[in-house]
């Protein structure tokens, strides 16, 4: 029972000697990194601590593990062994820890450095993940009698049996929540395709049981959907029919608001006494953590709401907008905006974190950038969303030699999609909608199979992958003698296990997917619905080519340095990913083996939380994920190095006026499009951040399409400060290093705080190295790789149209797709953050497109990775058909209006260009 604060306690507390008052969490903020506070962030570590303790917040080994590794690193500060164990001994977190135990300590010990708020943070990054994260289960039964559980989030009301959610209902398709006695009722939209309004029952243990509940989904429905609180009921003049409930208090919405005009009053919260070992005792496990002395803001922040609603409150149309992003516990006073540098730690813990967890429906809607001018020089079409009608190769390759790609995307050359081409329309394609749910109806309906299916699409896209290298690449390289043999030597060997062993490993789970779909030998005896011993099974016999799996790293060093020394070679490997087989950069796919290893445990983790450990799969998903996780956790610190490295490379590919941009030591963590202040008025730069450097540059117009480099500013000693009201310039920044300062300006506020939240991380970082660096890079100077093949750099920018032009002819060919150019026609900004969630999210499988103006639906092979989709006409083709780069796109579901009766059917939208996907399952859809 949640205490009202607009009704006297005597009356809601009957016999106080006998109750026990608690102060814990009331809605539970999805996404912890808009509470700016670190007190506020402080108390929901408590009760995600708490909840540990009373078995609430039930989860897998691993995350138990390094979920209490952060709260020791946030109580007792850096590792040491002893001193773990002995605190482990005397405070348990979590029932049966003792078998955790060498678990945690390994975890802390990658923890060192991390203060409490930063534990703090990664505390809640992990628990939100969770699926029980902020879950309060109610009993209840359906109308069969089936003792189940009812709960509410942000998100709508769930159904789960026992731990395991079965059902969700969106607020979106809510139309209606009463209770009436014991019986409490959800009444759903009607559906597009039938005429009949769906009711569904449950029956709860008393009348008050189930007045609680709905009050709960109530404010739920309130706090999380609702613009503004909702209007008191007018009292009845002779008597009353129904309750009168209705939430009090701020919405999200207003929240938001009132932060954003600055109404709450800032709180120092002296973090650095936390580091006591015993200021979190046992007690804290209890329900009565020590808390700082901020009574008075406290009371404000978590206040129990005194509500006010009819009994049978109808869930309006209107009451449909949610705000994005800011979930809070009932805080009225606490702010909603996004982290400061500290909690926002670029080492990339969040390689430890399972798969995102989905929004809710109606709050997929990614932050789209805001609409940018046509550059007042070159007439380019910064907003374009699409570089070519075939987009093959938005990674770094080009497109197809039968393509014709504009350079400078100018508003007279209109762009068509890159998904209408006569390629992806043949009418002979399309599977009808009839046979699809024919289709659909035979196949399982079980969410393992899947997770299961996943592990298949995403491994025949793996092998294409690897057949890139074994077969493509070896095969030309077999043909042109431009490698060197220890080059091959070190490359082929350490690739050609990997596919065969995965080839065999593909027969296997395709074997075990048509026994479960019972499409063969259905005669066959036994319990084919399940995957873990396949996974197993496999991933031990992976364990032999773990030596494999560590030469990669000298491969892709031996690689790039012998590109760096052969002229030969270079434009061998450029030549190879001109081809179409060659969908991303050549030096990504020496990376994807190491990626692999991080999709299946995320996978298996997916599968652990789906079984009940009674199910007869339990046991080997579990065992498996323990063997991944422990590949995963040895060669976790050689993919990040991996990762950087490539990036470095790609990123030199498209600068021109830098020589030494790979250096030991320089790591890449933000690069995207600004406006900057000069003269001439805010012109577009392209800026890239590095550890010790920041770049801006200007596109050329050259055939190569390169950036040139303008200016570099070294972050030591550098400041940077907003300056909206001194320049009259929304979304200002002042860059101040020690010799020059620079004026820029962002597409939106949230561009703006993602670049202040990395350049004063960068900064951080610059002061705590060895210190300033004279010239942190050097200008390019003449090749040297080839006397005959020397040429001159071409110097063609924005800011030197009059250069010479002669040496166009001998320029690479067009690289107008890359990343670099998405975010600088879409007028955003990715980080190296991004790349490296991007990678855990890769997914394969089939979609259906909508045809432009019709009913029907287009069957294709759809490959997501690189923050890109790849279309195929099938997953037996050897290249993509075209691409559809999604950086700056907006992803939602269709309304009502926009007449699309299927299920599972999401939209992909950027200005004007719209486009319909729909999946084959609700799973798939989420994912």
């Amino acid at each position: 029972v949640w205490l009202d604060l607009l009704k006297p306690i005597v009356k809601q507390i009957r016999r106080p000697k006998h109750v026990v008052v608690k102060f814990v969490v009331k809605f539970f903020p999805p996404d912890h990194a808009q509470l700016q506070e670190e007190l506020t962030r402080y108390l929901f570590a408590l009760q995600v601590k708490q909840d540990l303790a009373q078995g609430r917040l039930t989860c897998n080994d691993t995350s138990a593990a390094l979920l209490i590794s952060h709260i020791v690193q946030s109580e007792i500060g850096d590792f040491d062994e002893a001193l773990d164990r002995e605190h482990l001994a005397k405070n348990k977190y979590i029932p049966q820890q003792d078998a955790l135990e060498d678990k945690i300590v390994e975890f802390h010990h990658n923890h060192i450095g991390q203060t409490p708020a930063e534990s703090d943070f990664q505390l809640l990054e992990i628990a939100r993940r969770l699926e029980m994260y902020g879950i309060r289960l109610h009993p209840a039964k359906d109308r069969e009698g089936t003792k189940i559980n009812l709960a509410v989030a942000n998100t709508g009301i769930l159904v789960f049996q026992g731990f395991t959610k079965i059902n969700a209902f969106n607020w979106a398709k809510v139309r209606k929540l009463s209770f009436k006695r014991k019986r409490f009722l959800i009444k759903l939209r009607p559906d597009a395709n039938s005429s009949y309004q769906d009711t569904l029952e449950f029956l709860m243990a008393s009348r008050d049981f189930c007045k609680s509940f709905w009050k709960i989904c109530v404010e739920h429905h309130a706090f999380f959907r609702l613009f503004e609180e909702p209007k008191p009921k007018p009292k009845p003049v002779l008597f009353s029919r129904g309750s009168s409930f209705r939430f009090s208090g701020r919405t999200q919405k207003q929240v938001l608001d009132y932060v954003k005009e600055g109404g709450h009053k800032k709180v120092q919260f002296e973090s650095e006494t936390r580091h006591c070992k015993n200021l979190l005792s046992s007690e804290s496990l209890n329900g009565s953590p020590r808390l700082p002395r901020h009574s008075s803001l406290i009371d404000e922040m978590f206040r129990g709401s005194g509500d006010h609603s009819p009994l049978a409150t109808p869930l309006s149309p209107s009451s449909r907008s949610s705000s994005p992003g800011m979930r809070k516990s009932k805080t009225s006073h606490s702010d909603l905006l996004p982290p400061t540098t500290p909690e926002k730690r670029w080492t990339r813990a969040s390689r430890t974190k399972g798969s995102i967890s989905k929004d809710g429906s109606e709050s997929m809607e990614s932050h789209a950038p805001g609409t940018v001018t046509s550059h007042p020089q070159t007439g380019s079409l910064t907003g374009s969303p699409h570089l070519s009608e075939l987009s093959v190769n938005s990674q770094g390759g080009a497109a197809p030699a039968n393509v014709t790609l504009s350079p400078n995307l100018s508003p007279d050359t209109k762009q068509a999609s890159p998904l209408v081409s006569p390629l992806l329309n043949d009418q002979a394609c399309p599977r009808t909608d009839d046979e699809e749910e024919v289709r659909r109806k035979r196949f399982p309906t079980d969410k393992a199979y899947f997770i299961a299916k996943e592990v298949s699409t995403t491994e025949r896209t793996y092998l294409k992958d690897l057949e890139v290298i074994t077969s493509w690449f070896q095969s030309t390289v077999s043909k042109e003698d431009s490698m060197p043999e220890t080059l091959k030597s070190l490359i082929f060997p350490n690739f050609e296990p990997l596919h065969k062993f995965h080839t065999s490993f593909l027969k296997e789970i395709e074997q075990r997917l048509a026994l479960w779909e019972g499409r063969s030998n259905a005669h066959i005896q036994g319990d084919y619905q399940r995957i873990g011993d396949v996974m197993l099974k496999n991933i031990q016999g992976m364990k032999p080519l773990a030596v494999h799996l560590w030469k990669h790293n000298e491969a892709l060093e031996g690689l790039e340095n012998g590109i760096k020394g052969s002229r030969r070679l270079e434009n061998f490997c450029r030549d190879f990913e001109l081809q179409k087989v060659c969908y991303l950069p050549l030096n990504t796919f020496l990376l994807r083996p190491l990626h692999r290893l991080m999709h299946y445990k995320q996978v298996l983790e997916r599968l652990c939380k789906h079984h009940p450990p009674s199910h007869a799969d339990f046991r080997d998903c579990r065992a498996a994920l323990a063997e991944i996780t422990e590949m995963v956790a040895q060669l976790h610190g050689t993919m990040i190095k991996m990762e950087n490295f490539q990036k470095l490379h790609e990123l030199k590919k498209d600068l021109i006026g830098v020589d030494n941009l790979v250096i030991p030591g320089r790591e890449f963590i933000r690069l995207g499009s600004l406006s900057k202040l000069s003269g001439k008025g805010l012109q577009q730069r392209m800026f890239f951040l590095f550890n010790d450097v920041l770049l801006y540059t200007s596109r050329g117009l050259t055939a190569s399409n390169q950036f040139k480099v303008h200016g570099q500013l070294p972050l030591y000693g550098m400041t940077i400060e907003e300056s909206e009201d001194q320049w009259g310039v929304p979304h200002c920044l002042t860059l101040r290093g020690q010799r020059q300062s620079i004026i820029v300006a962002a597409s939106s506020r949230s561009e703006m705080q993602k670049w202040v939240e990395d350049i004063q991380m960068a900064i951080d970082l610059a002061e705590k190295s060895s210190g300033p660096t004279p010239e942190l890079l050097a200008s390019s100077p003449p090749d040297n790789k080839s006397p005959e093949e020397g040429m001159a750099v071409d110097q063609e920018s924005e800011d030197d149209l009059s250069a010479s032009r002669t040496s166009l002819e001998r320029q690479a060919p067009h690289r107008g797709n890359t990343m670099v150019h998405v975010c600088w026609h879409r007028n955003t900004s990715v980080s190296m953050v991004d790349f490296s969630i991007a990678v855990e999210n890769q997914l394969s499988g089939n979609l259906l497109r909508k045809f432009k103006n019709s009913n029907g639906w287009q069957k294709l092979w759809v490959v997501f990775t690189n923050f890109c989709l790849f279309f195929y006409k099938s997953h037996q083709d050897s290249h993509p058909l075209a691409s559809l780069p999604l950086l700056g796109y907006s992803l939602t579901v269709p309304s009502e209006s926009e007449n699309i009766h299927k299920d599972y059917v999401f939209k992909l939208h950027f200005k004007s260009h719209v486009y319909y996907f729909r999946a084959e399952s609700e799973y798939t859809f989420d994912r």
